[in-house]
């Protein structure tokens, strides 16, 4: 597996998380300390989606978080490359996708918004990413990213970075189905921009009216952002 630092091998990623698929959704619970349901609610406050609007919910996953997005009425789809991953959310009532993050096959304009849940830092260009994220988002249309970030309390930041994710390869010694992942889990979390480089990352990649929300403490951030150009046709 490709070192998390270094650019990502889209294949060695997708095989890694085929490999986590079985009891994901259990080892991220466990490992969360159950907190994955606030933020996943948080998520979908943020969002907001509405009755008759299209939601693209990528690297869902299991469609955990799709599932919870479409029970506001929105029509949501679930995305993500790894075919493992979208195997293991099965039973779930949302149509599923196998899709590159990079070359998403929808036609430009055709969503409301576009969400991406702890997934965003395992694409090999994030940049490029947000861009092909606002090709297929309607002018006006919204983005809303949440992913781990950067604790704001400087003494929980030293122990954050320099212990806690240090344990958790560790911990996915007895929780997950393929604990090795754990260890490219953990450096891409050490590795992950901070809240305000990602803010300028998703504003350089097109999209406008960036903020950001800290979720416990920093360790996770909800960022939101706009597609520029309500009102035109599209």
């Amino acid at each position: 597996m490709s070192r998390a630092g270094l650019d990502k091998n889209p294949r060695e990623v997708a095989e890694m998380f085929d490999g986590v698929a079985k009891g994901y959704d259990r080892t991220n619970s466990v490992m969360t300390l159950g907190f994955d349901r606030r933020w996943r609610e948080w998520s979908r406050r943020v969002l907001d989606a509405r009755a008759g609007e299209r939601v693209l919910d990528l690297a869902a996953g299991t469609a955990v978080s799709t599932v919870e997005y479409a029970s506001s009425g929105a029509w949501c789809v679930a995305a993500d490359f790894s075919l493992g991953m979208l195997l293991g959310g099965a039973h779930r009532p949302v149509p599923k996708v196998a899709a590159d993050a990079l070359h998403l096959p929808f036609a430009d304009g055709v969503f409301d918004a576009v969400t991406v849940s702890f997934g965003i830092r395992n694409f090999s260009d994030t940049e490029a990413a947000l861009r092909e994220m606002a090709r297929v988002v309607r002018p006006g249309g919204r983005l809303v990213v949440c992913e781990v970030s950067t604790p704001t309390f400087r003494p929980f930041r030293f122990v954050y970075l320099r212990y806690l994710l240090r344990i958790l390869p560790f911990i996915g010694r007895f929780v997950s189905s393929n604990p090795d992942a754990y260890h490219y889990l953990a450096e891409s979390m050490r590795t992950w921009p901070d809240q305000r480089a990602l803010g300028e990352i998703i504003a350089k990649a097109g999209w406008d009216d960036v903020a950001w929300l800290n979720l416990t403490g920093g360790v996770v951030a909800l960022h939101r952002a706009t597609k520029p150009g309500a009102g035109e046709s599209v």
